[in-house]
């Protein structure tokens, strides 16, 4: 849509012809726009609709500009009509045609009937009530029709854009949330039993809302662009519906992991049994052990060796009844929960063994030490030594008679190492440690 020459002169014959021939195309380019906005999809939808909000206040606004527009084209259209007849009266105009056609073409020779009540709900100078008819040159006119026709198509572009753009994206949504509730209810991811479930239901109560505000008020999820002032300019609001699609893919991360859970939950568990089953026999094996080394060990403390704790089996049976319930959301923590508890019970087994055997290890030690030395001073000659031969023979008796004091035949060995030392020429023996109330060594 265009605009007109503001007034002048009168025109000669040549500026009428000219200023009719635009005049001419600027009412085609009008009535062009004007029933492209009259089909526009936008608009038909906007009409059918039942609208709320902000919405319905700016289509009221609308469609008072829309029929104004009409009202406005048809004496625009008229004036048009009346001048080309003045100019066909003769092939060259009197001077009183021209005047006359300067007047039409020119001055505010427009006049609109009943604008008052077509004006009502249109913004600007024209909108209210008070007066029968309006009075416009036709380059007013236009700059009018332009006015009225933007902000009316602004309105439409904008609803449309929103229609187009949220309630099928938000129906796909929709539907992809539907499949993961269908697939949360097989592994029992259910509202009130998993905080997943309760998710998924807010979910579907926030879309349904969504699409039907999208639906009944579209300009209020409408953004419009800063500094635009090209019709339409501006972008969906997104914003709802993005948070809940980030909530969905959370909702589905979730439910992946108890899918996760089904597929391995039998592998776990067997792996759970048998952690707690090696913790069991390790624990059997430092309490026997233990008995052996209070029978063989003298003068030493040895630690007690509690039994399997019972809460873990019980744990362990009431995940192998989920798996059997298909209660994969309540399986999924129980069987972290489990592989860590395992785990640290099977740590304190063999550490329980560790202790109660280390005073078989030190007396190990010390019969490996003896042995040693004994084969030292036989390799130079020395194992008929009297003094050896009595030392060692002293050492070993301790060494392996029960109960053993592992603080004596310690000191037995010593005096064979030293008597040793000095026969073989050496100054003195390294300090050697000796058992401590406490002390941990290897497994036997």
């Amino acid at each position: 849509m265009g605009g007109t020459d503001p007034a002048g002169p009168v025109l000669d014959r040549d500026e009428v012809d000219r200023a009719l021939a635009r005049l001419g195309a600027e009412h085609e380019a009008i009535e062009t726009s004007l029933l492209a906005l009259q089909d526009h999809a936008g608009r038909r939808l906007l009409e059918g609709a039942e609208l709320t909000g902000v919405t319905r206040e700016r289509w009221a606004t609308a469609e008072a500009s829309i029929t104004l527009l009409w009202t406005y084209f048809d004496a625009y259209a008229g004036a048009l009509r009346t001048a080309r007849e003045i100019r066909a009266r003769r092939r060259w105009s009197s001077r009183e045609d021209l005047v006359e056609l300067t007047e039409l073409l020119r001055g505010e020779s427009v006049t609109v009937a009943g604008a008052a009540t077509a004006t009502a709900n249109v913004p600007g100078p024209q909108g209210g009530a008070g007066r029968l008819s309006e009075s416009f040159s036709l380059a007013g006119l236009v700059d009018r029709m332009n006015d009225l026709y933007a902000t009316s198509l602004d309105m439409v572009v904008a609803a449309d854009a929103v229609w187009s753009a949220l309630p099928a994206r938000i129906d796909l949504l929709a539907a992809e949330l539907q499949r993961t509730r269908r697939l949360a209810h097989s592994v029992g991811v259910r509202p009130g039993e998993h905080p997943s479930g309760d998710d998924l239901e807010r979910i579907t109560r926030t879309l349904a809302r969504l699409r039907e505000e999208v639906v009944s008020d579209p300009l209020a999820f409408w953004v419009p662009a800063q500094g635009s002032s090209a019709p339409g300019g501006g972008r969906p609001d997104t914003t709802v519906y993005d948070r809940e699609a980030r909530a969905l893919e959370e909702v589905r991360r979730e439910i992946d992991a108890v899918l996760g859970v089904r597929q391995d939950a039998e592998q776990r568990l067997i792996k759970l049994r048998d952690l707690l089953s090696r913790a069991d026999r390790t624990l059997a094996e430092a309490r026997t052990a233990r008995g052996e080394v209070l029978a063989k060990i003298a003068a030493t403390e040895v630690p007690v060796v509690s039994g399997p704790p019972t809460v873990l089996q019980e744990q362990l049976a009431t995940a192998a009844e989920y798996r059997r319930q298909a209660q994969w959301h309540r399986l999924s923590p129980l069987l972290d929960s489990l592989e860590q508890k395992a785990e640290d019970e099977l740590l304190r087994a063999r550490e329980s063994l560790t202790a109660v055997t280390a005073p078989l290890a030190v007396r190990a030690e010390l019969r490996g030490r003896l042995d040693a030395y004994k084969a030292k001073v036989a390799r130079h000659g020395l194992a008929e030594d009297p003094l050896l031969v009595e030392r060692y023979d002293a050492a070993r008796r301790m060494l392996w008679s029960a109960p053993c004091d592992l603080r004596v035949a310690e000191q037995a060995v010593l005096r064979f190492q030293r008597a040793a030392a000095e026969l073989l020429g050496s100054a003195r023996v390294p300090p050697q440690g000796g058992p401590q109330d406490g002390d941990v060594g290897g497994e036997s």
